[in-house]
């Protein structure tokens, strides 16, 4: 899939981070750009971090009209991501339904439709007879806690294998002359005169004149090595997979009010999440509370999966911003930008952040489609509030 090399002296681009952000910005970079001296190193392996304990959720239904555009631009990514890479990444669209349970989430619906529409993205507010008809199992009666009065439907949503998606960028990098290097720790990032110089490892000194950190989880920590400060926060947030059943689940069907989102992937595991733990943690365990409580939301829409028993969970890091929105471009310290801060949105975003952090590499211009994610706008007042649309952490 991907060969094993020894470090060399110095590389044109380090990337911190194996997973699918590290490896899809190597693949564009030299995909897009030519460049493929390039290593991409990580404490762990491929895809080991966020890459690989996500829910696998693909959405482009967003709040802002940054947001919309630049989701809109990943799906449209991963919808031929198979033919690009030569490698079978199980793209499913399934459609999206994000359920309303009062006037208030309702409202919010009908605005993110607006929005949404507005940027060209297929999304609508649809009846409780409709969510029936996408999801026989639902339960839309009136005499629920939490009834059913809408929902955001967005067909474009769907699933992914998201391992299929780390392995297939790794794999098309290497083949291009990326190097990655598991297993290899960064425990320093050398800066002289304002500028990144390099960084240290356990195996090693590497020199390059360009860093940039993907990681999720250490994010902050990772930047401080720079001397960079960044505002983020990190929440663990669990999820949970099922037995396999026959086939009876085809939308994603996520709701805010109940913290609560289900899928059903191709061999026919039911995948739940719920928002992050609110508490700041660095634990990748998962807890009784979290099981109990999922139980409970998911039983409340769909009481007829009682007797499904649950395999496994898990947990996840999740690195937060005060807008909910990512981190992307440059630093004060030249030469060392940052891809990062996606709280629960980094797996769906992964391919519209690279190509378009590869390009401002290569290029030294920030492209217009992460230009609202800068770094700066925290201490300029502009920030990019996602929190309408973050409702539920998937």
């Amino acid at each position: 899939m991907w060969r094993n090399f020894e470090l060399e002296k110095s590389y044109d681009v380090v990337i911190i981070g194996a997973g699918v952000h590290g490896l899809a910005t190597a693949y564009y970079l030299a995909a897009n750009h030519g460049i493929s001296k390039v290593a991409v190193v990580d404490k762990g392996y491929v895809g080991g971090g966020g890459s690989g304990r996500n829910t696998a959720i693909l959405r482009s239904n967003y709040l802002t009209p940054e947001g919309v555009r630049f989701y809109d631009r990943s799906v449209q990514l991963y919808r031929t991501l198979a033919a690009d890479l030569n490698f079978n990444v199980m793209f499913a669209p399934r459609g999206h339904l994000t359920l309303a349970h009062n006037d208030s989430s309702l409202r919010t619906m009908r605005w993110r439709a607006e929005v949404n529409k507005l940027q060209g993205v297929d999304s609508e507010v649809i009846t409780p007879e409709e969510i029936k008809r996408l999801v026989p199992f639902m339960d839309v009666s009136d005499d629920t806690r939490y009834p059913i009065i809408g929902a955001l439907y967005h067909p474009p949503g769907g699933i992914i294998r998201h391992d299929a998606v780390n392995w297939g960028y790794a794999r098309a990098g290497d083949r291009l002359g990326v190097q990655i290097h598991q297993n290899t720790e960064v425990t320093g990032i050398r800066t002289e005169k304002g500028r990144v110089s390099g960084v240290s490892t356990n195996r090693g000194e590497i020199g390059a004149p360009i860093v940039l950190n993907c990681t999720a989880g250490w994010a902050s920590l990772v930047s401080a090595m720079a001397g960079v400060k960044l505002p983020i926060i990190t929440h663990p947030l669990q999820a949970a997979v099922t037995e396999p059943v026959k086939m009876f689940l085809d939308a994603v069907v996520v709701s805010g009010s109940l913290h609560v989102y289900v899928s059903q992937t191709d061999r026919g595991e039911l995948v739940f999440g719920a928002s992050t733990d609110p508490y700041a943690s660095y634990s990748m365990r998962g807890s009784l509370e979290f099981t109990e409580e999922l139980a409970s939301h998911v039983l409340e829409l769909m009481p007829s999966i009682a007797k499904m028993r649950v395999l496994r969970q898990w947990a996840g890091l999740c690195d937060i911003t005060p807008d909910f929105s990512p981190i992307m471009g440059i630093t004060e310290v030249e030469g060392f930008l940052v891809d990062v801060g996606w709280g629960t949105y980094g797996f769906k975003a992964g391919p519209a952040a690279a190509e378009a952090m590869a390009e401002l590499v290569a290029t030294g211009r920030t492209p217009q489609l992460i230009a609202a994610f800068d770094l700066a706008r925290f201490a300029e007042g502009r920030l990019a509030s996602e929190r309408g649309a973050a409702a539920v952490g998937h």
